[in-house]
């Protein structure tokens, strides 16, 4: 049985992990190379490979921690439970995200890289798997006799409505007013409950 990374080994990972955010949104997917991703960090190629040892591997560990992250923003609303959360609570933490310029940006070359890159779109479906599931178990706590199938294709739309509006509400493909804001909120929030 395998022990888990040591609190250096976690710090080293982290480090990459960051380089490779910071290609990402600077740069771009086409700059997000593994010899770039070592340079910035400051560290060989080999040992980048150690952690992450092919560049989808290095965009699923980044999509994984923004997940995470995610979901913690979530749960620190309820006390540390994601379904505990209500979900207007949630809503506004899922949304607020749509105002980090950063994060919708790295995104935006994320969907990139996978519409060329097959490992790379492995590790987007795969996250956006994950996501989803997350969403369908949210779902099934307000609508408790809901079918898990229905749970879940309410969940896959809830997710392409929130990816879509991302691009506008960051301002990348323009600005929704008001009305359209109140409607994309009652939209997700049906989906929701």
């Amino acid at each position: 049985m395998s022990a888990g990374p040591t609190p250096k080994g976690e710090l080293r990972r982290t480090a990459l992990l960051d380089a490779a955010e910071r290609i990402l949104g600077s740069a771009g997917g086409a700059e997000l190379t593994m010899r770039a991703v070592a340079d910035a960090a400051g560290v060989r190629l080999g040992h980048l490979q150690y952690y992450f040892p092919a560049r989808s591997d290095l965009v699923a560990a980044l999509l994984d921690r923004i997940l995470t992250a995610s979901l913690e923003r979530v749960a620190a609303l309820a006390g540390g439970d994601v379904t505990a959360a209500g979900p207007d609570a949630a809503l506004d933490s899922v949304l607020g995200e749509h105002e980090d310029l950063s994060l919708v940006r790295l995104f935006t070359e994320v969907w990139a890289m996978a519409a060329h890159d097959e490992a790379a779109a492995r590790a987007v479906r795969a996250f956006y798997d994950r996501y989803t599931d997350h969403v369908a178990e949210f779902i099934l706590r307000f609508r408790p006799g809901l079918t898990a199938p229905g749970a879940r294709s309410r969940a896959e739309v809830f997710v392409m409505v929130m990816e879509g509006s991302s691009l506008f509400r960051s301002g990348i493909a323009g600005t929704p007013g008001p009305a359209a804001e109140a409607r994309l909120r009652t939209v997700l929030r049906d989906l929701l409950t």
